[in-house]
């Protein structure tokens, strides 16, 4: 099936750990320009190349997502290579430290908000203008379901609220640009391990380690959703490749969960 993706530019923020780098080699796979904005260059690199062996084209742009003129700046590198930006999926973010809110650092909490929200806000906001221009473009967030409900965001409630801010963000966003030819949507990853550490970068939530994800606590999480299994890497990429395909033209202002159910109570 020709998805009319082959020749397109995708910018993919955090493309060089777990979900984003298989979302990367996903777009590679159907032979779409690949923009990997990625804080971490080494690993992007990495999969830069994973990419390329995959039949796509790919580069890398050192990105800091959490500040303005980074991400201008790999807009701007991007338009220069390719011409256009076609599809933005932010992917950039990461899980926070399991901990009631009265024990958390007011700095912490401001590195979450830059972290999982100013990213996106940053990043749309700085392909928009151009998507507008040209009546045309693929907007997808990853969000969490510590976003949707409140025991998924229990202990994690700066995280929580910026996965919901999100959601938020982009609805009211689909409606501002949808007469521009412009969809805009969301995706919600369940529980998603890296297959291996040589997947994700230095500064990825799973190389720092996360104590509070022990195996008991994720064999006790599949037994609150239908179907009992880790998320692997492609069940998100694929969605994701499908809300940038043209197949997906009349789907906007949703929030499509890719959680094995978890969401659905």
């Amino acid at each position: 099936m020709d998805l009319g993706l082959q020749g397109k530019t995708v910018i993919v923020t955090g493309g060089g750990s777990n979900i984003g780098r298989e979302i990367v080699l996903s777009f590679a796979r159907v032979g779409a320009n690949v923009v990997i904005a990625e804080i971490d260059a080494k690993q992007g690199q990495v999969v830069a190349g994973e990419a390329i062996s995959a039949g796509g084209t790919a580069m890398v742009v050192q990105t800091d997502a959490t500040r303005w003129d980074s991400v201008q700046a790999m807009v701007e590198t991007t338009r220069d290579r390719f011409g256009s930006i076609d599809v933005l999926v932010n992917c950039v973010g990461g899980g926070a430290t399991t901990r009631p809110l009265a024990e958390v650092p007011i700095e912490e909490c401001e590195q979450q908000i830059d972290l999982t929200f100013r990213s996106v806000l940053y990043c749309t906001r700085a392909v928009i203008g151009h998507m507008m221009e040209r009546k045309y473009g693929k907007i997808i967030s990853l969000s969490s379901p510590a976003g949707q409900t409140g025991l998924a965001g229990r202990m994690a409630s700066v995280y929580g609220a910026m996965k919901g801010a999100i959601i938020s963000f982009s609805k009211a966003v689909a409606w501002e640009v949808g007469p521009y030819g412009i969809n805009v949507n969301v995706v919600v990853p369940g529980w998603t391990l890296p297959e291996s550490s040589d997947q994700v970068a230095e500064q990825s939530t799973w190389k720092k380690g996360v104590p509070a994800f022990t195996p008991e606590l994720l064999k006790r999480a599949m037994k609150y959703q239908p179907i009992q299994r880790m998320g692997m890497p492609e069940d998100t990429a694929n969605v994701v490749v499908f809300l940038a395909s043209d197949l997906s033209s009349y789907v906007t202002a949703q929030t499509i969960s890719v959680t094995g159910g978890a969401t659905s109570w």
